[in-house]
């Protein structure tokens, strides 16, 4: 089995990472780092066409994002970090699963910078909570189209562009199908492109 089999073969069943004890993380970031070693994208930030697409979270250990599940009423369903390389935009995406009728979402857009050949630095700029339905949420893509036409979602669409939420990824592994990124607080994504959210316009 190569390294890219032995990973999702580690964190299959694993749910994001809710799902793992200390041996599990052990194992998984042993065979992350297996396969890092081996990045057949040696300047990842310029390579726009791997980049650029809508990606499925598969793991994490960013203790922020497996917190969602924590809300009362809710269960964290998919998560997507869409990137659009041509305006250097990010659309982080996590859909919450509930009582019918009452799925959530929550979305945080963002603006990122290459700043080396596998780092870039990204400023947060736009968060926004609220249910699915009246937010008429429908796929990643729709939304993406909503937002960048200016489209507001009261009450609970703030501006974050004057906080101080900024940090930096490293992407330290990139193909077609896989990337892992590791980012300024320690954590770790592993996201697969997922192809059938197809995109118009």
């Amino acid at each position: 089995m190569d390294h890219k089999a032995s990973l999702l073969s580690a964190i299959a069943g694993k749910n994001r990472g809710l799902l793992t004890q200390e041996l599990d993380r052990v194992a998984i970031l042993e065979a992350i780092a297996k396969l890092e070693d081996e990045n057949p994208t040696s300047r990842p930030t310029e390579a726009a066409q791997l980049l650029d697409g809508n990606w499925r979270l598969l793991y994490t250990t960013s203790r922020e994002l497996l917190g969602i599940d924590r809300f009362p009423l809710f269960q964290l369903g998919q998560i997507y970090q869409c990137l659009r390389t041509e305006t250097q935009r990010v659309y982080n995406i996590a859909e919450l699963i509930g009582v019918p009728w009452l799925e959530g979402l929550v979305c945080v857009l963002a603006h990122f910078e290459p700043v080396s050949e596998r780092r870039v630095t990204v400023q947060f700029e736009r968060s926004i909570i609220g249910l699915q339905r009246l937010l008429r949420y429908e796929s990643p893509n729709e939304i993406i189209q909503q937002l960048e036409s200016g489209q507001k979602f009261p009450p609970l669409d703030f501006d974050i562009s004057n906080r101080d939420r900024q940090g930096w990824i490293d992407i330290t592994y990139l193909d077609e199908t896989l990337r892992i990124n590791r980012g300024n607080e320690g954590s770790v994504f592993v996201l697969t492109k997922d192809t059938t959210l197809s995109r118009s316009g």
